[in-house]
């Protein structure tokens, strides 16, 4: 097979663009089959209108399929509109053909756009002479990995297309490739957060970094979109693959074949992208810890801060209540990490620096309301124990909150 002729490879439409066009195709398509269904009804089989265009042998497989780059429905194409066999569909059919070639024009201008990533962005000499290799690394992640598999998958999808344009299936090349997709996506999108940080941290502190890449941006290639929205891309497409086969699931006959090969792909779509997400979320935690641990300070025994299975759940000051030797109340501003598995007490320090006095697990931490009047007005105050601190011990503390 000639693989310059691909019937997708040339479409203009950049994925940015290609979905905000995409709701405009679902009303396009719903016209178009109501349509269809007068037509059926009016048209005799020898109608004019019935009959296939006449082509000439020169006619390439794209000009003859005519794929358009404006998103062009699966009936639009000459040899499909002008086929008995499409009149012999039903309308449940012709919307279970479109969703599949939704998935596969979809996932042509999706490559596009990762061309343009890494062909333009990426491999961009003036680029790579900015960056150090880490800063590579981290602002392009495995995005020529991901530009491969989608090229690969691509491929695929288009032989079954072209085995077959009327009844070609593409649950089971999307099944197939799901391993792949797992291979290069989740590294990706677990970068996400050291992607953001080193792209911020080069267009605020590097001028030239700055002139560069608006430069490369201002070229037709882009069609005026910048680096950032190219960057994203995997993270966006990775669900609306999901959404797009579960489109196709719901229109499968029930028990066939390629509802069990849909229901397998969508599956393994949706486990990878909670990965990603539960990745991505445990990144940010340990970067988080990575930061604290820097402002931390230490007056009590130490513990190791940062940990993968560790993540903040909420912080603040709250002012503690001690009894002096007047039987008084004085109060301390102390400030509070709660973490999934340890609660820190801390000493605020200027800076944003915090001095930890006191440190225990969270399973030993145990609140309890205390009603009672301070300055004759009522507070928000509560008893913490911990049941066993530090250095082991059982200890009390009273301390008294702004708002409910």
């Amino acid at each position: 097979m000639n693989t310059n002729c691909r019937p997708f490879s040339t479409a203009k439409l950049l994925y940015q663009e290609y979905s905000d066009v995409a709701l405009n195709k679902a009303i396009q398509s719903q016209k178009r089959a109501d349509i269809l269904a007068e037509d059926i009804e009016l048209s005799s089989p020898s109608s004019p209108r019935l009959r296939r265009k006449v082509l000439s042998p020169q006619d390439s497989y794209l000009q003859r399929l005519s794929v358009s780059s404006t998103a062009s429905l699966w009936q639009d194409i000459p040899k499909v509109r002008g086929s008995r066999i499409l009149l012999s569909m039903s309308q449940d059919v012709q919307k279970l053909q479109e969703a599949k070639f939704e998935l596969i024009m979809s996932e042509a201008s999706y490559l596009r756009s990762l061309n343009v990533a890494v062909d333009h962005f990426q491999r961009s000499s003036e680029l790579q002479a900015l960056l150090t290799k880490q800063e590579r690394k981290w602002l392009f992640s495995r995005l020529q990995d991901v530009r491969d598999v989608s090229a690969c998958f691509l491929f695929d999808l288009e032989e079954k297309f072209e085995e077959d344009m009327f009844t070609f299936n593409v649950c089971d090349v999307a099944l197939r490739h799901a391993p792949e997709f797992r291979r290069v996506y989740l590294p990706y999108v677990t970068n996400q957060t050291y992607q953001e940080q080193t792209f911020q941290r080069l267009l605020n502190g590097n001028a030239r970094f700055q002139q560069v890449l608006e430069r490369l941006e201002s070229d037709p290639v882009c069609q005026r979109l910048s680096l950032k929205s190219f960057l994203i891309l995997p993270f966006q497409r990775i669900t609306r693959l999901k959404l797009l086969l579960q489109n196709i699931l719901k229109r499968i006959p029930p028990g066939s074949d390629e509802e069990v090969q849909a229901t397998q792909a969508y599956d393994a779509l949706e486990k990878l992208i909670k990965d990603c997400n539960e990745n991505v979320q445990r990144m940010k935690s340990t970067e988080e810890l990575i930061y604290l641990r820097q402002k931390i300070d230490f007056e009590c025994k130490i513990f190791p801060l940062v940990s993968q299975s560790r993540r903040l759940v909420k912080c603040g000051e709250l002012t503690a209540l001690d009894y002096n030797t007047l039987r008084k109340f004085t109060t301390r501003p102390i400030y509070l990490h709660l973490f999934n598995d340890r609660l820190l007490l801390s000493r605020p320090r200027e800076g944003g620096r915090f001095v930890v006095f006191d440190h225990a697990a969270f399973s030993d931490a145990r609140g309890e309301k205390c009603e009672m009047k301070l300055h004759g007005a009522n507070k928000n105050v509560f008893r913490l124990f911990l049941l066993r601190n530090n250095q082991g011990k059982r200890v009390e503390f009273l301390f008294r909150t702004e708002t409910q």
